[in-house]
């Protein structure tokens, strides 16, 4: 079993932020480019019933948690509780008489149904496997170029700050259902505590990145793309170039190593002046 756990001095403090969607009101608004807006829109489609599970999952557990991660539980699910309104008024921009915006969350929905069928612990095994993507985007948005220009770039300067804001949140709570999972699963055997949390995100992973290509793919052929090209574009964004997921291997296949935490990749250098940022609109 390991000791690990989030350093001391990692704190999550909930920021009630507010961000103006009005630039998705005109065509792609990710940097004008149809199938990263297409990729993102699809990721946002999952985030208010995604968190809202995640909320629940570590719920469940609040009673066997104290001290300082009781708080840390505590902020992280009013932190996701902020994070599905946000992307709630975001998915309210897409125009769902174009674009197939109900089927799609119809479909998340059932999903996340499935997930709440197998109880507690398989949304607390779904929820770690998911923070860890979610953790990885801070990551994976900084450094990716579309035609040379850095991602977000050329985007609306609200929807920009959602997106970094959210994604240094994640990285601020990336540990903390991690957490949860390790004291409720105290008295497993190393094992199986390993063989479930690997087996996991295997599935996970499998489903997740699957999921968002079909959903973006979806969103494309409304803008007259056929499935076949759409799909193609999509994974290439997701794979290739620039690689939104593609990039992340080496933190993904850190979940695997015997031992793991989700602060062995310590990024808090990363996100410093992020967190600084929204630390002080939140505090006006």
């Amino acid at each position: 079993m390991t000791n690990k756990r989030t350093p001391e001095d990692v704190t999550i403090l909930p920021r009630d932020l507010h961000f103006s969607m009005d630039g998705a009101d005109n065509g792609p608004w990710l940097d004008g480019d149809p199938v990263a807006t297409a990729i993102f829109n699809a990721m946002s489609l999952t985030f208010p019933d995604g968190e809202r599970l995640f909320i629940d999952a570590v719920k469940a557990y609040r009673g066997q948690v104290s001290g300082k991660l009781a708080q840390d539980v505590k902020d992280f699910i009013s932190q996701e509780a902020i994070h599905s309104r946000e992307h709630h008024l975001l998915n309210n921009k897409i125009d769902r008489v174009k674009y197939p915006v109900d089927e799609i969350e119809a479909e998340i929905r059932e999903r996340i149904t499935f997930g709440r069928s197998g109880g507690p612990i398989r949304m607390l095994m779904a929820t770690i496997c998911l923070e860890h993507f979610t953790s990885m985007m801070a990551d994976l948005m900084t450094g990716l170029k579309i035609d040379g220009a850095p991602l977000f770039s050329k985007t609306d300067p609200g929807l920009e700050r959602l997106w970094r804001w959210h994604a240094m949140e994640e990285t601020e709570h990336k540990a903390v259902a991690y957490d949860v999972f390790l004291e409720v699963t105290k008295d497993w055997p190393p094992f199986r505590r390993y063989f479930r949390r690997c087996l996991s995100m295997f599935i996970i992973t499998h489903h997740f990145t699957s999921h968002v290509a079909d959903h973006a793919a979806r969103l494309l052929v409304a803008d007259g793309y056929s499935y076949e090209t759409a799909l193609r574009e999509v994974k290439a964004f997701l794979w290739k170039k620039p690689a939104l997921f593609g990039k992340g291997w080496k933190v993904w296949l850190s979940w695997f190593k015997p031992g793991f935490h989700p602060w062995d990749h310590d990024n808090r250098d990363v996100m410093a002046q992020w967190k600084e940022e929204f630390t002080l609109v939140a505090a006006e």
